[in-house]
């Protein structure tokens, strides 16, 4: 096995073990860090799979840095450089800006699926930048850009492997050098995908088109897709290819979030007793908090979780009422989630454009205000790489007792959006925040149903999935109250500069 720069548990090391004799059979020996031609037939599917803490990604970020010391070519999503008949390469994916996010910040080069489903289409002249970025060129002569702006795009990519970052930060907007964006054609070589639970059957078999051998990362104990019924797509694996992680990480030892977590194992845990633990617990760790009403101040930035969609709905209207938000608009800084993208098939590249930004179903987002035209507004997305855009937009807002949404504003068609102050907890799969609120008297009703999923008390599952979204601090809220606000909305604390790349192009 090839020396690690950490300490594996038993576990882990095992996982290694397997997932680098998998990698020796298609030519790639990380051993020696040697390389062979790929293999037409790959390696095939392997899962990872463990609960929060096991250390799922620990071993991801280790296994990258294995493949690229051994001279894998690493695809980011924007940019994949010269094809070589014997170039090896790897992608790292996830299915939500948010979890590619999280592995960036870990210095892991995440990008969602969909960016690797869909490749930019670059102009020539500023291809030309791109190839030197990726050391497989020559500094080039661009007329309009000074050779400070290409000092400043080369400073960019050395910290941040971000073509389109580098190039705005020379100047350049997303529309002066991206013409548009195609289906991927050729495919790639070792695929690397966390958050798998999240995958749908179409996903799934989308990537085993593109990667002859993938590595799924997924933690068995979330919820699965809901247009999944079938379960996980690595529960039908067989024994050998699910490397189970079983063992809390030593790093994570202590962790009173991920201790609850892994509480609700205990088939003779019930709710009653869960909560009474989760009491015990904030007395003696603040990292833990027994909230007797809603903190309005953090469901701008992280959404209060919930299980009911009539909790939601009321919690979002209460929200919206204490920031004395009116009823035909939107404030700057509310926070919105994206749930989709309706055009015409005629508008197709237009559609591709906005989901390469960022602006696929489930991502969250900040409005910043208005739009040119109206119709379009001026969004931050969440964990996105060049998260500023501005794009046509049908914004609902849900109100209680009402079958209908009322909608502020809307263009014709484009990307649409509801409120994002609370979500449910099945759509908050894939994300973690600093801080997260869980609305407990949505899981004690859940507890009192009766039912099961996989075998297992839903309400466990769905505190599970909640309790794991937050990095930090857990407040488990257990009066259907909300508090004030102790500032007003705001957007000033968002990343802005010449990295962020703004979507002019608003001709529908």
């Amino acid at each position: 096995m090839s020396a690690p720069t950490v300490t594996f548990s038993d576990d882990q090391a095992s996982a290694f073990d397997s997932v680098t004799e998998m990698l020796r059979g298609v030519g790639i020996n990380l051993d020696d860090a040697l390389l062979m031609p790929p293999a037409a037939a790959g390696g095939g599917v392997m899962a990872v799979i463990g609960k929060a803490g096991s250390g799922k990604t620990l071993l991801l970020a280790e296994l990258y840095k294995a493949l690229q010391a051994a001279g894998l070519d690493v695809v980011s999503g924007d940019w994949e450089g010269r094809r070589r008949k014997d170039r090896r390469t790897l992608a790292i994916l996830a299915p939500t800006n948010k979890a590619a996010s999280v592995l960036r910040l870990r210095g892991v080069p995440a990008t969602t699926i969909h960016r690797i489903l869909y490749t930019p289409v670059y102009d020539p002249e500023y291809e030309r930048i791109a190839a030197w970025l990726a050391g497989e060129g020559e500094r080039p002569e661009v007329e309009g850009l000074t050779e400070t702006a290409l000092d400043r795009a080369f400073a960019f990519f050395q910290g941040n492997k971000s073509i389109p970052g580098a190039l705005a930060a020379a100047g350049l907007r997303g529309s002066d050098f991206i013409t548009g964006w195609k289906r991927r054609e050729e495919p790639l070589d070792i695929g690397f995908v966390d958050e798998a639970s999240m995958l749908d059957e179409k996903q799934f078999t989308d990537l085993q088109e593109i990667f002859p051998t993938l590595l799924l990362f997924g933690d068995p104990a979330q919820l699965a897709p809901v247009n999944s019924p079938g379960g996980m797509v690595f529960d039908k694996l067989p024994a050998p290819r699910r490397l189970e992680l079983s063992r809390i990480h030593r790093q994570e030892a202590g962790n009173p979030i991920l201790d609850l977590a892994h509480a609700l194992a205990d088939p003779d845990l019930g709710f009653e007793q869960f909560e009474r633990m989760i009491e015990d617990v904030s007395l003696k760790d603040d990292r833990v908090v027994w909230g007797q009403r809603v903190e309005v101040d953090l469901m701008a930035r992280s959404p209060v979780l919930v299980w009911r969609n009539a909790t939601r709905i009321r919690l979002i209207n209460a929200f919206r009422t204490v920031y004395g938000a009116p009823e035909d608009a939107l404030l700057p800084g509310e926070p919105l989630i994206c749930d989709g993208i309706e055009l015409p098939i005629k508008h197709r590249k237009k559609r591709l454009d906005l989901e390469a930004r960022g602006l696929i179903k489930g991502a969250q987002v900040i409005y910043l205000g208005p739009g040119r035209k109206p119709g379009f507004s001026r969004l931050h997305v969440i964990g996105a790489e060049e998260p500023q855009v501005s794009a046509a937009s049908i914004v609902q807002i849900e109100k209680p007792d009402e079958e209908e949404p009322f909608i502020p504003f809307a263009a014709r068609m484009g990307a649409t959006f509801l409120h994002g102050a609370a979500c449910t907890i099945h759509k908050a799969q894939g994300s973690q925040w600093e801080n997260v609120q869980v609305f407990a008297p949505d899981l004690y009703a859940a507890a009192r149903t009766g039912r099961s999923e996989a075998g297992q008390p839903l309400w466990k599952r769905l505190a599970y999935v909640a309790i794991t979204r937050a990095s930090d601090r857990l407040f488990w809220v257990v009066r259907n109250r909300l508090s004030k606000p102790t500032e007003g909305l705001r957007i000033d604390d968002l990343r802005s500069g010449p990295a962020n790349l703004v979507l002019e192009s608003e001709e529908i």
